[in-house]
């Protein structure tokens, strides 16, 4: 994979960025081997089985580094521009430290083009691509000094989540890997990040649910009982809007057959046990799709999926990854 690299948030030289769509293995713990370290001859992310990620929407992009640089440079860098020259300039190594899924250089090179034009951003990964080794080098930073230490904090917390997130999806992916269920995340997202989140996903090898409630309607246990139940709260939607596609949560079986019955587009099995759910999805069929979801964890996954279920949605990919170990040191 060639470097990348980006002025004033211009791409110079564009590597392409994709991910491995189902992991190396069946278990989780494989899914960070499936890639060659990455480094001098880093990982193209085009390889067999592999997809092309959408990228995260460029408003977004922008709305949040601005919110995040004003957040921090509230009061400016007093320390910063007290210690170094206007004209100051110097090397930076942007380097993961603990194997992970990367993803987030789209934002670092944001970050710095918005603090000045000048900084350059060379990255020598693509956000999908598995760090195996670590510590590793992903990326050059070089330029004004005052800028790029300005936004080293902000560049580093954009970066660290969002791989995060990615390296969680890519364990629970590989997880499902040969059940034929499609890992989905949810809404429990950041409340200002979710759709640079639910790029993350993306770069983790999943895939996206609703990124708002106006694109699909999903019929939840409240809706329910202020909407007098299944049979009901469908007949009105299907009047409402008829051209969106309906979900439905069910709790248990009667609720999948009133699903049924009442012509649904994908039933989501709401916290059933594996027994149960083998039943619904047996009930369920091919013409509705099925969805598990609910107090589903990484050791219960697997299971989950061999049940037979179309989908397995966790709203843990976004609310509790853990945040990847990331730094930026002068270059030496």
């Amino acid at each position: 994979m060639t470097a990348t690299e980006t002025t004033a948030g211009r791409t110079t030289e564009a590597a392409t960025a994709t991910p491995d769509a189902t992991g190396a293995t069946p278990h989780a713990a494989a899914a960070l081997g499936a890639t060659a370290t990455l480094g001098a001859a880093a990982a193209t992310g085009a390889g067999v089985g592999r997809r092309p990620i959408r990228p995260p929407d460029p408003v977004a992009v922008d709305r949040v580094v601005a919110a995040a640089l004003a957040e921090d440079l509230a009061l400016g860098d007093p320390t910063t521009d007290g210690l170094l020259e206007p004209n100051a300039t110097a090397t930076f190594s942007l380097l993961v430290k603990e194997p992970g899924v990367v993803c987030g250089l789209p934002l670092v090179d944001a970050v710095f083009a918005a603090l000045d034009p000048a900084v350059v951003v060379t990255a020598a990964v693509a956000d999908g691509d598995r760090v195996t080794a670590a510590p590793m080098e992903i990326a050059r930073i070089t330029g004004p000094a005052r800028a790029i230490l300005s936004g080293e904090r902000t560049a580093l917390n954009l970066l660290g989540r969002l791989s995060g997130i990615a390296t969680l999806t890519a364990h629970c992916v590989a997880e499902l890997e040969g059940t034929g269920a499609t890992l989905l995340d949810t809404r429990k997202t950041t409340a200002g990040l979710r759709d640079l989140e639910k790029y993350a996903v993306r770069c983790g090898g999943g895939t996206n649910h609703r990124l708002n409630l106006g694109e699909a309607l999903l019929v939840k246990d409240n809706h329910l009982r202020l909407a007098g139940g299944i049979a009901a709260a469908v007949a009105r939607l299907r009047q409402s809007a008829p051209r969106l596609r309906l979900e439905v949560e069910a709790e248990t079986l009667a609720d999948v057959q009133t699903a049924l019955d009442a012509g649904v587009n994908r039933i989501l099995l709401d916290n059933m046990g594996l027994a149960e759910m083998r039943q619904a999805v047996a009930m369920i069929g091919h013409d509705v799709e099925s969805e598990a979801s609910g107090a589903i964890t990484l050791d219960k996954l697997r299971g989950v999926g061999e049940t037979g279920v179309d989908f397995v949605s966790l709203g843990a990919l976004t609310h509790s990854a853990r945040t990847l170990d990331v730094s930026l040191e002068v270059a030496e």
